[in-house]
């Protein structure tokens, strides 16, 4: 299972939202030019997290964005879900097709996949924004702290 960039810069862009959480809004050009990334694939992005409640959208000269929820509040399984969909290393496994399978009583690879999506799981949603600034905190302090990527 591999994330596409949607995920990837996603993640990325809500950190460095994040970062900058309690400031007021944060132009997505600002964003774009700290995380080397584009600028129109951003606005892509983050119209979808803005659907979704993640971010909120501020209009006007002084306008960006601003995270709507605290960064312990937000998970980088609530990111990767909303740009990338449901994470399953295989279909059957998706919240949505266990009903196209019709071997799924029976079939013994299932019950791997499904530990696999599990885990996928925990660990995408024990880890918040917070704990993403934590670490960088910490890489920061060692004087390791170029820019955090995931």
């Amino acid at each position: 299972m591999k994330l596409s960039t949607r995920g990837h810069y996603g993640v990325q862009a809500m950190f460095d939202l994040a970062q900058h959480y309690g400031e007021g809004p944060i132009p997505l050009k600002s964003v774009a030019e700290r995380q080397n990334l584009s600028e129109h694939y951003l606005e892509q992005l983050v119209g979808s997290l803005r659907k979704a409640g993640l971010v909120k959208s501020i209009r006007g000269a002084q306008g960006g964005y601003i995270l709507a929820r605290d960064p312990k509040e937000i998970t980088v399984g609530d990111i990767i879900r909303v740009l990338e969909g449901p994470v399953a290393p295989v279909e059957c496994v998706g919240e949505e097709m266990q009903e196209s399978c019709n071997r799924l009583d029976v079939c013994i690879t299932r019950l791997v996949w499904q530990r696999v999506k599990e885990t996928i799981d925990q660990v995408l949603d024990s880890i918040t924004l917070a704990d993403m600034l934590e670490e960088a905190e910490k890489l920061k302090q060692q004087g390791d702290f170029y820019m955090y990527y995931i």
